[in-house]
């Protein structure tokens, strides 16, 4: 969807103006980079607005009077920041200025106002059940831009609606804004409210939380820290850059010391109720955004595997569990081109065994 380059040079004068982009043509992301024009992702795929470049001092108008001083040493320091600036009724803006062949480019995420529901986001009815459970540790994964963080909102949100429960949020930054309904929500912003996750995670207990959300296992002492407070009765949702339900158990386990990792199959085994695993494609039939989903329940066969170092008989039981609500993320994608909603080309190019989707296709 192009727009004159005239209309471009205007908008791009504020994060308001910006605002107006995103809403005009629905885009889900902009990154603005210096020399080309900028560039806005809708409904999975990315095109350049209008034909006008972008200037080093475009962006440093735009962002840098946004900054806290604290930011703008931190930007100077480590040469990116993240952060997160909202406008009533609009939603929100995840922010990333990044210093890039010496000059300044920008990336933007948006976040609506609203919270979707599972419906609207067109998830496996499954997912609702992990938000029924009274303890244990949840993990979302996927790689950037897979609708992790707005999965967890939805679970949040669901919560908020159905249980008398405190919630707290550790994110990096801010996305979704909650507002209180049946629950009580808190949520706590790293490098404002508290300096890293690890630093709250080890005082969350005194907060009296039933939820905890944790934007990204990121490091061995958040995930350390993450692996301890799902012991202490709290149900825990975290996120986390793996692309299946294997290799997120195996990343875990893998971010410890060897002497380590004994006791770290243990608590995994004892905590971990569930992995989520996610993909968006671009929907041939609606031209929106769907997900494929690997789903996988911690059954004590589950646990089990973990507990005794074998994790590589995990995918045979999710495709053994279908009637527990477990599936595999080549049994999502396969269904997807089977109904339509993506081509066969990309189902086989996203498969993780991809002669086993070439024959599922052609049979």
């Amino acid at each position: 969807m192009e727009m004159q380059t005239q209309t471009i040079k205007m908008m791009i004068k504020n994060i308001d103006e910006i605002f107006e982009i995103v809403l005009e043509i629905g885009a889900s992301d902009i990154v603005l980079t210096p020399g080309v024009p900028p560039a806005a992702w809708i409904a999975g795929r990315m095109r350049l607005i209008g034909t006008e470049p972008v200037k080093p001092s475009d962006i440093e108008e735009i962002f840098f009077p946004l900054l806290t001083d604290e930011q703008s040493k931190r930007l100077n320091e480590y040469g990116d920041i993240d952060f997160a600036v909202g406008k009533r009724g609009k939603g929100r803006f995840r922010i990333n200025i990044h210093r890039q062949r010496g000059t300044i480019g920008a990336a933007l995420r948006y976040i609506p106002h609203q919270i979707p529901d599972f419906e609207q986001l067109r998830l496996p009815k499954r997912i609702i059940d992990f938000a029924k459970l009274p303890h244990g540790l949840v993990l979302v994964t996927g790689g950037a831009a897979c609708g992790k963080s707005t999965t967890l909102a939805a679970v949040i949100q669901y919560m908020n609606q159905h249980y008398n429960y405190h919630i707290v949020t550790l994110e990096d930054p801010i996305e979704y804004i909650f507002r209180h309904e049946k629950s009580i929500i808190e949520q706590r912003e790293i490098g404002v409210d508290v300096p890293s996750f690890a630093s709250a995670l080890r005082h969350i207990v005194r907060q009296r939380p039933d939820v905890v959300l944790i934007g990204e296992m990121r490091d061995l002492e958040t995930i350390s820290a993450v692996l301890t407070a799902a012991e202490t009765g709290h149900l825990i949702l975290a996120t986390l850059h793996t692309s299946t339900a294997v290799q997120t158990i195996d990343r875990i386990i893998d971010v410890f010391p060897a002497e380590q990792q004994g006791q770290v199959r243990i608590q995994l085994s004892n905590t971990l109720r569930g992995v989520i695993c996610q993909k968006l494609f671009h929907d041939r039939l609606t031209g929106g955004l769907i997900p494929a989903a690997e789903i996988m329940i911690a059954t004590p066969a589950i646990q089990r595997a973990i507990r005794d170092k074998e994790t590589h008989l995990i995918g045979g039981m999710i495709e053994t569990g279908k009637n527990m609500g477990m599936q595999r993320m080549d049994e999502s994608i396969l269904q997807l081109a089977r109904a339509g909603h993506i081509s066969p080309e990309e189902a086989i190019i996203n498969a993780e065994d991809q002669e086993k989707m070439i024959r599922a296709l052609t049979a």
